[in-house]
């Protein structure tokens, strides 16, 4: 689909006014935006901005989603040695990095600390269990999210079902690894660790670097209401 046949079928569903969900659930939003677009699900490119992402949005939603993952060459500490020396046991007893860090010590002595160039996870001891170049993130975020378009929805529901009144679309495109350094620092970027003991060797489900749905135009320098 080209993005000038996604602004006016938008416009299209936008003039209708409220339109009743296609599917109960969270997953209502996007499944009826995309079928009133005439979109098969989970497959929209909008080639004339370089891949763009859709993304369906619910007024109200306080969603977190992720926007990349990323530990390749990120580990200054051993990951086992890490989880036998900073995890917490879960109800198992198994052993685990599973925090959502910020800038202020949590339970296990851990925290994170940015400088001009990088962010790190590390211990009160003095420890720094892994570090992410801004440089390097920066070409994650790219990867996986090039550009994005955000299709606003107010919603409503008439008794058990769900209503949606698509008004606004924005196209959000280009970052930096300035804008990713003060989004962390002020907590919009959220930093999730997220790995356990497996016995020889550490099982990391990939660091989470994570978002509010209602920031994501906050994490891009350009945005444009297209529709």
């Amino acid at each position: 689909m080209e993005i000038n046949e996604f602004i006016e079928k938008f416009k299209q569903l936008k003039a209708q006014g409220y339109v009743k969900s296609l599917r109960k659930g969270p997953t209502g939003i996007g499944k009826t935006l995309e079928t009133y677009l005439g979109i098969k699900e989970n497959n929209i490119s909008l080639p004339d901005f370089d891949g763009a992402e859709l993304k369906a949005h619910r007024d109200d939603s306080s969603n977190l989603i992720t926007l990349f993952t990323f530990n390749r060459g990120a580990w200054v500490m051993n990951p086992l040695e890490a989880v036998k020396k900073y995890g917490t046991a879960d109800e198992n007893g198994r052993l685990g990095l599973y925090f959502t860090m910020s800038f202020k010590m949590n339970s296990a002595g851990l925290l994170l600390y940015a400088d001009e160039e990088s962010v790190s996870v590390r211990h009160i001891d003095g420890s720094t269990l892994v570090r992410w170049r801004f440089d390097d993130l920066q070409d994650q975020f790219e990867k996986k999210i090039p550009a994005l378009v955000i299709a606003y929805a107010r919603t409503e529901y008439r008794g058990d079902d769900e209503y949606f009144q698509f008004y606004k679309a924005i196209l959000l495109n280009n970052t930096s690894k300035d804008i990713l350094r003060e989004s962390i620092k002020n907590g919009i970027i959220l930093v999730d660790l997220r790995l356990h003991d497996k016995g020889t060797m550490a099982r990391n489900h990939g660091t989470g670097f994570r978002i509010y749905e209602k920031n994501l135009p906050l994490v891009f320098s350009y945005s444009e209401v297209i529709a």
